[in-house]
């Protein structure tokens, strides 16, 4: 729980959160720490200071980051861990399987680029390459300044393509 009141910033609360996940190998060397915008939907705090995060992480010498890929633990150099299946395949799996499941009915609008962000904590390129695999497969449609709706079942695909 962060004191939002006390006299430690949050940034340094949540860098201190971060570092015993470290220290106690729930995050190892190579793995990817969670992004800004996963920070920022965690912990319910602005971009600024998901930002300061990191930094704070970088000056203690736990993380490195590299340029569109993300922040790791350890020094820079050492072999980043991949995750198993990209975060975007994750999200529109996610999707596809409310739709479904009817969760999401033809034509309904599905949450919006902003909202996806936050529930996945991804930054919105992965959100846009998601609603873009899932307009591929045909789960769904997008009406330009409108948003991105359902597909009619017949339109879908026939086997489990969101992966």
């Amino acid at each position: 729980m962060l004191d939002r009141d006390g006299p430690v910033p949050i940034y340094v609360q949540i860098a201190d959160a971060i570092q015993e996940q470290i220290d106690g190998g729930r995050l190892r060397a190579g793995e990817a720490v969670p992004s800004e915008a996963a920070l920022e939907a965690r912990f319910g705090v602005a971009r600024s200071t998901a930002r300061n995060v990191v930094r704070e992480l970088r000056q203690r010498r736990l993380v490195h980051t590299v340029q569109g890929e993300g922040t790791f633990v350890g020094p820079t150099g050492i072999p980043r861990i991949k995750p198993k299946r990209a975060l975007y395949l994750d999200i529109a799996h996610d999707i596809a399987g409310k739709i479904r499941r009817g969760k999401l009915r033809p034509n309904c609008l599905i949450a919006s680029d902003a909202t996806l962000m936050l529930r996945h904590g991804v930054a919105k390129v992965t959100v846009r390459k998601a609603i873009a695999h899932l307009r591929e497969q045909g789960w769904v449609f997008t009406v330009p300044y409108r948003g991105t709706y359902v597909n009619e079942p017949e339109k879908w695909p026939v086997r489990e393509s969101a992966r």
